[in-house]
This record gives C-alpha cells, sequence and structure tokens, in this order.
C-alpha cells in the first residue's frame, strides 16, 4: 500500500527538491531513534538514504552523515539499505567532487577507498590512509573480477548487482585430490584473526606445511575436488567476504585482506613491496564441498618463504 507520506516523498524527488527530502529523511530518522533506538532507526529510514545518497547532489548527499541536524539524525557506517550509504554515494561521484564535502573521518576513509576499487588513483592529493593501505590498487587487485566489477551497480530505487562470491566458482581445472592427513594447526598467528574477521562464517587456520595441509582442516574429506588456483582469483572472493550481502561495502573487505596480508608478511604496517613479494610467490589452493550453496569460499594460502600456510572456509547460508 502506498502512503500518503511515500506519495510526498516521491513527488519531492521528482521535483528534485532534495533539501527537503534530507530534512525528511533526518526528521524520520531521530524520531525513530528515540522510538525505538539506532539499530530500528537506520533500518526504517535506510530506502530514503538510498535514494537520497543515489540520486541528490552530492553537496546534499554528504549531509546524510553530518551530525548538524541534532541527535539521531546522521547515518553512520552501518546505515544500509542495499548496500551501504556512504559506499551509494562513492559509486555516484569522483574523488574529486567528494572531497572538499565529507566530513566523518570513518565515512571519508570507506569512500576513498571505494574510489579506488572503483579505478581512481588517489595516491595523489589525497590524505594517507591512517593504516598505511595504498590509494591506488595493486596489479594483482585487478584482475580476476567477473562482470559485476569491483564496486556493485547500484540502483535509484533500490538494489545492486555485484560479483558472485564463490570459489571455487566451477570445477573446471579441477581435479581429484587426496589431502594429507590433519596435522596441528599454529596458535597465535596474526593472520589467522585477520583472516577469519572476513565474515561471521568464516573460519581460519594456520599450519606449518603446504596449502594442502592447511585445507585439510576445513575440508569435508580428504578426498576432495581441488586444484591450484592463482591469487588474482581469490582475491575478489576474499574482498566479497569482507563486504557482506549488504550491511559492509566493498572498501572493507579490500581493508581487511590488506591487514591479512599484513599479517602474513609479519610486520606492523603495510609495505607494498613486502605484500606483492608475498602475493608473487604466494601458492593457492581451492576446494569442492558438497554443501556449498551460493555464497561460498574455500581457500588455502601458502607461504614458500615462511613454510606457514593458512586456510579461510566457509558458506554464507544467508
Amino acid at each position: 500500500m502506498i502512503t500518503y507520506e511515500d506519495r510526498r516523498l516521491r513527488t519531492l524527488a521528482d521535483e528534485g527538491r532534495w533539501p527537503e527530502l534530507l530534512g525528511a529523511y533526518r526528521q524520520a530518522r531521530a524520531a525513530a531513534a528515540v522510538r525505538a533506538g539506532e539499530t530500528r532507526a537506520a533500518a526504517e529510514t535506510a530506502a530514503l538514504g538510498h535514494l537520497i545518497a543515489h540520486a541528490a547532489p552530492p553537496e546534499v548527499a554528504v549531509r546524510l552523515f553530518d551530525a548538524d541536524g541534532g541527535p539521531g539524525t546522521a547515518a553512520g557506517v552501518g546505515d544500509h539499505d542495499s548496500g551501504p550509504l556512504w559506499e551509494v554515494l562513492a559509486t555516484r561521484h569522483s574523488w574529486l567532487r567528494l572531497a572538499p564535502l565529507l566530513g566523518p573521518p570513518a565515512v571519508r576513509r570507506l569512500v576513498a577507498h571505494t574510489r579506488v576499487l572503483a579505478g581512481e588513483d588517489l595516491s595523489y592529493g589525497a590524505e594517507p590512509d591512517p593504516e598505511g593501505v595504498p590509494l591506488v590498487l595493486e596489479p594483482w587487485e585487478t584482475a580476476g573480477w567477473g562482470e559485476g566489477g569491483r564496486v556493485r551497480d547500484y540502483q535509484r530505487a533500490g538494489g545492486s548487482r555485484s560479483s558472485l562470491l564463490a570459489l571455487p566458482a566451477t570445477r573446471e581445472g579441477l581435479g581429484p585430490v587426496e589431502l594429507p592427513p590433519r596435522g596441528e594447526r599454529l596458535a597465535g598467528q596474526r593472520a589467522t584473526g585477520e583472516f577469519a574477521a572476513l565474515a561471521d562464517w568464516a573460519q581460519a587456520a594456520c599450519v606449518r606445511g603446504a596449502a594442502p595441509d592447511a585445507a585439510v582442516q576445513f575440508a569435508p574429506a580428504r578426498l576432495v575436488t581441488g586444484g591450484y588456483v592463482p591469487f588474482s582469483a581469490a582475491y575478489p572472493v576474499l574482498v566479497q567476504a569482507g563486504a557482506g550481502v549488504r550491511a559492509h561495502g566493498v572498501a572493507r573487505g579490500r581493508l581487511l585482506v590488506w591487514r591479512a596480508l599484513v599479517a602474513m608478511t609479519g610486520s606492523d604496517g603495510p609495505d607494498r613491496a613486502e605484500v606483492n613479494a608475498l602475493v608473487a610467490r604466494l601458492r593457492c589452493f581451492t576446494w569442492c564441498d558438497p554443501a556449498d550453496e551460493v555464497r561460498y569460499l574455500h581457500v588455502a594460502l601458502e607461504d614458500p618463504a615462511t613454510g606457514l600456510s593458512w586456510a579461510v572456509s566457509g558458506d554464507d547460508v544467508e
């Protein structure tokens, strides 16, 4: 049922009366926050926030995240409809347009990395990333993406299109592999926690040995359908896992994957040369699980230089 309020907001959008729509968003969000709390307020106003982020001029759209309207009026990094509102905004305008307008540091950082994933080079002229993650894509970050591209394609009325989270995506190039007996996991490895942080459904483990020694930690049986793939095939799926279905965004996925790679090198912060050298020598093994549905990830990453391997595995049943 279309209510009077729905028709009024639609008319405002059709007439381009974006400041009035922003006022309506803020009023509705603040009222919902008082009535039911921040989480409920974000959910109730998500669709209107999406419309503003997608279609309003950037001077208006960035104000979704400004707290100058009072308590409960501003969207945060967790506000999402078909995707985070900041990611919707970042897909619509260049960093050149958005940089002078964006205020909140957390939103500003995520928007910047979204623009990097969209192909912009922000290594000159933008403030450095607080963790040192490069503001330009490395060559190995640009390969391996499917038709959906690195950043989701959002529609004005809601909905989005993105790359499929599936590794292995097909059985092509894979074959029967007998994994070794399951050995002991290594505790206390920082990268293990970073990989597990990609998603609440992701499991991670580290072993001393080759990639199959790590894979057997989560494989359904010792005899699997599996094989080696380039890291360029694994990277997009790792990023998508960190992005989540709707709530988190690909910028978060990229930042989490960089943290995991940095941890694998043993460095405290991103050293582009060290990470590039690691990626160049990584051996990646993937395997199938008969229980897989639509969104899943099974990969073991072997670093021959250290003799350590990490397995990351899980199925996002949602």
